[in-house]
């Protein structure tokens, strides 16, 4: 499957192995996760994919579960 390379951008999709899923007429395209995590200063963190997220990003992925 091709995806043009201004909508990798705009996702912040690179190259790998991705994972499909269906849900009806959608279909949502998600790197598969490494399961590496990292630990810093005594805390456990999960390394950054290389896009920076803006703070409406970040809000957006903490409440959009919460709506």
């Amino acid at each position: 499957m091709v995806i043009s390379k201004a909508l990798r951008d705009r996702v912040g999709l690179q190259a790998g192995d991705v994972e499909f899923d269906v849900d009806g007429a959608a279909v949502r395209i998600e790197p598969l996760a490494s399961g590496a995590v990292d630990r810093r200063d005594g805390w456990l963190a999960i390394p950054g994919s290389g896009r920076v997220l803006t703070s409406y990003e970040v809000s957006g992925l903490r409440y959009g579960d919460q709506r």
